[in-house]
């Protein structure tokens, strides 16, 4: 049996975003079911840093985390989000703006947006303040933080049996045995289901897909903006040379390695279409990942009540890379006992609530 200070089960942004911090308080052991770091949906995530997204919780992280970003090498490139409303998409695209995107003319938005049908689009909107984030390199400095305070890795070790036994945690996994008195739940979609190896109750954590379509153009689009439709049933973001189109959708699904679905996927070029003079005659690639969300749609960070030592850190749906710098700052603190987090935001994150 491996033992260490802390145990992380997760190796995506979560886990190797916490592991990083905890690693020069103690040893930590990160294990993770897959092959490699951010397999999941870290690894398939739409890679932007929108501090306006999310909810009043969500955008605090947001802001806390834009330093960390700002001052990192080669982490972010400015990445404008443009917002199209079309007929049925004014209450939506109000909301929008409440939330901070500024109202451009429709000839504004198609001199950024090169193959947008004027005619198609009623009303349009912007957000200077994103960024492409380099999911990668993020994780990767993580690791390599962690590999520099000797923390181990565990890969092709998937938990498989959880007991809590002389004040340590212990997990058997398909490569080993390991112990610590703090484990962290990182786990993301399969976070619930690891509480429930450990003995506890669920609290509610719903895994939902998100697909992507990889087209490939004929033309430079490394300089658009990220196209989004009010109503957020469809974006299109360039990447590397291609455009990738959503649906964004939200569809519940068990924990699993996901897959895009043909129908969907279609539905989403078909928004997409209705506001652009192109048209997909082929999808080069395609993939999805799981977003997942807890009941009130903030994410779950703190140790559980039921159980001493047994740390959340789950249910960041689509905001784990741009939240991660300040979500993994306030884990390391609750777990550390340090005093300089807002109480208000711990209270907030709180796995009680759902307990």
């Amino acid at each position: 049996m491996k033992s260490s200070d802390y145990l992380i089960i997760g190796g995506g942004i979560a886990g190797t975003s916490l592991g990083a911090k905890l690693a020069s308080q103690g040893s930590v052991t990160l294990i993770e079911a897959e092959s490699a770091l951010g397999y999941h949906s870290t690894g398939r995530s739409a890679a932007m840093f929108a501090p306006n997204y999310g909810n009043a919780i969500i955008r605090t992280l947001n802001r806390k985390s834009f330093d960390f970003f700002r001052t990192s090498e080669n982490l972010l490139r400015q990445r404008d989000v443009l917002v199209i409303c079309g007929e049925k998409d004014e209450q939506d695209f109000e909301k929008l703006l409440s939330d901070g995107f500024q109202e451009i003319s429709v000839d504004d938005a198609c001199k950024r947006m090169p193959l947008l049908r004027s005619k198609a689009v009623l009303r349009a909107a912007i957000d200077t303040g994103c960024h492409d984030v380099d999911v990668d390199l993020l994780v990767q400095n993580h690791a390599r933080s962690m590999r520099a305070n000797r923390s181990n890795f565990e890969f092709n070790a998937r938990a498989q049996k959880i007991s809590y036994i002389d004040e340590c945690w212990h997990v058997e996994t398909s490569s080993g045995e390991y112990s610590a008195p703090i484990l962290v739940n990182a786990a993301g979609a399969w976070a619930d289901l690891i509480a429930q190896m450990a003995g506890l109750g669920r609290l509610g954590l719903t895994p939902m897909r998100r697909s992507i379509a990889c087209v490939s153009m004929p033309m430079d689009v490394s300089g658009w903006p990220l196209l989004l439709g009010a109503s957020e049933t469809w974006y299109a973001k360039p990447d590397a040379g291609n455009l990738l189109i959503s649906p964004a959708e939200e569809d519940e699904c068990e924990p699993m390695d996901a897959w895009a679905e043909d129908l969907m996927l279609a539905e989403g070029i078909d928004r997409f279409q209705q506001f652009v003079d192109f048209e997909v005659t082929r999808v080069d690639s395609n993939w999805a990942g799981l977003r997942t969300f807890a009941p009130d749609r903030t994410p779950i960070v703190g140790f559980d009540p039921r159980a001493k030592g047994f740390f959340w850190l789950a249910g960041q749906g689509g905001y784990g890379v741009q939240t991660s710098p300040a979500m993994s700052a306030v884990a390391a603190d609750i777990i550390t006992n340090c005093d300089d987090t807002d109480r208000t935001l711990i209270e907030a994150l709180n796995p009680a609530r759902f307990c």
